[in-house]
């Protein structure tokens, strides 16, 4: 059976893990994407193509138990670590967010090139998979970095299709991104220009991806229109939003309601600081806690009347430099409460631990939502904040995240960077007055919610040559 539209990610729209007995059990994912695209894939109008990314994952294809509608990837693990741990991850990732410590990494070598063809073997499969399933003439959405060889693959492979790609990161500026060797960062390029749209959530990544294209493979651009070699590649901007109703639906569930009373035990009659992040190097935390700690030495009045959580869930601990992060974090978030926790008052509260609906829950709460990554393709805590709030919340949000294209306006925009700006920021986010704090909020909510996930899939879609 072939289908119209196909999906392809690296993550898929479910998961599987095993309940006491050992049997597989299926987890649906969250995120807006699933949402808009799980209806089509049910019906047999679409088809989803994931990795499967666990050992339950692996068994659920082995036996047959992966529904219609999504194809799971059962790839070698040898080749799969080596392509989205050392590459995708350790490197493009690196590379998208500016991560390197450049005075001694990265350090490219024979083992680069082995486990660049890892990845090149890694986007194959999933070119393979859809080239097979995908009817004549149809729409294949390939997202992310995991896979950006994908679109010349299945160019080469099916010439009749209308191919995208989409990035939800950030990209790199030419003099940056030229950190990779010149045949791989050629490599990157010529496979994402295989599609005929490729997409960013904010106009500044789409600007640097074209100067990358026209400086690395001296392609033409005419307005929001890449050549090169005779092939055609419109470059276009989707800022990913918010759907309202399916998440303030999610927060009025018994799980996340039921989270409510510890979390007000925890917060007391204080203020509350809330941010929700994994404990990625780019999304900042240290300086986050560093801000806070700051807000306290300037600011003393705010002691014993403000509360800080943070829920930081530990990321990608099968690279040293995130295992190192983690431990970090916690450290500054002790040595906070050590300087400043008086009887009945802990200033810092940090969870390690994964818990969705206690998330869904904090943000009715919050009074202040700090967001600060040093660099984000979109970043969708900061829409889902103001989307949730009960009463209003103030939003402290790096200007490096793409999010702060549409939030701008109504947030405190900080440099990542600097401690005693956004400790400023904090402050005044605090000190906004209830009724100001729920007008910008409101207006904060809209912009979230101006491209739903429907009408982002959509747009995509509509960014393709007519089928």
């Amino acid at each position: 059976m072939t289908a119209p539209l196909l999906l392809a990610s690296n993550r898929g729209p479910l998961s599987f893990g095993e309940d006491a007995r050992g049997d597989l059990v299926a987890q649906r994912g969250a995120g807006g994407l699933v949402s808009a695209v799980a209806g089509a894939c049910a019906a047999g109008e679409a088809l989803w193509v994931c990795a499967a990314l666990s050992a339950a994952d692996r068994r659920a294809v082995r036996y047959g138990q992966v529904p219609a509608g999504v194809q799971m990837l059962d790839l070698d693990p040898v080749t799969f670590d080596r392509a989205y741990n050392r590459v995708a991850n350790a490197t493009l990732w690196f590379v998208s967010h500016l991560l390197f410590d450049t005075a001694t990494t990265p350090v490219f070598d024979s083992r680069t090139r082995r486990e660049w063809a890892a990845y090149r073997a890694y986007g194959a499969a999933f070119t393979e998979a859809l080239a097979e399933a995908a009817s004549p003439g149809a729409a294949v959405l390939v997202q992310d970095y995991h896979l950006a060889l994908t679109p010349r693959q299945l160019r080469e492979r099916r010439p009749d299709l209308r191919i995208g790609h989409f990035s939800h990161t950030p990209w790199a500026p030419p003099e940056y991104f030229c950190l990779l060797p010149d045949e791989i960062a050629q490599e990157v390029l010529l496979g994402m220009l295989g599609a005929d749209a490729v997409g960013f959530h904010s106009r500044r990544w789409a600007e640097a991806f074209a100067r990358c294209c026209v400086d690395v493979l001296g392609a033409d651009l005419s307005g929001d229109v890449l050549t090169h070699e005779g092939h055609r590649t419109r470059v276009s901007v989707h800022p990913l939003g918010i759907d309202r109703a399916e998440l303030q639906q999610r927060a009025a569930q018994p799980d996340v309601q039921g989270r409510l009373p510890l979390l007000r035990e925890q917060v007391g009659g204080c203020q509350l600081i809330l941010r929700i992040d994994r404990t990625e190097l780019s999304k900042n935390i240290v300086r986050g806690l560093e801000a806070y700690r700051e807000l306290l030495r300037i600011q003393p009045q705010w002691r014993r009347k403000v509360v800080h959580l943070a829920f930081a869930y530990p990321s990608r601990h099968d690279l040293p430099e995130y295992r190192a992060y983690t431990g970090e974090v916690q450290r500054v978030a002790r040595e906070v409460n050590e300087e400043f926790a008086l009887d009945g008052w802990l200033p810092v509260q940090l969870e390690v631990r994964d818990d969705y609906p206690r998330s869904l829950a904090a943000y009715t709460l919050a009074d202040v939502l700090l967001v600060n990554p040093l660099r984000d393709g979109m970043n969708l805590v900061a829409k889902e904040g103001p989307v949730l709030s009960a009463r209003g919340v103030s939003l402290v949000l790096s200007r490096q995240a793409g999010a702060a294209d549409e939030l701008g306006a109504d947030a405190h925009l900080v440099n990542p960077y600097d401690v005693v700006q956004t400790a400023q920021a904090l402050h005044d986010a605090l000190s906004t007055p209830p009724a100001q704090r729920a007008e910008r909020s409101a207006r904060l909510a809209a912009a979230a919610t101006a491209l739903p996930p429907q009408a982002w899939l959509d747009a995509q879609l509509a960014a393709l040559p007519p089928g």
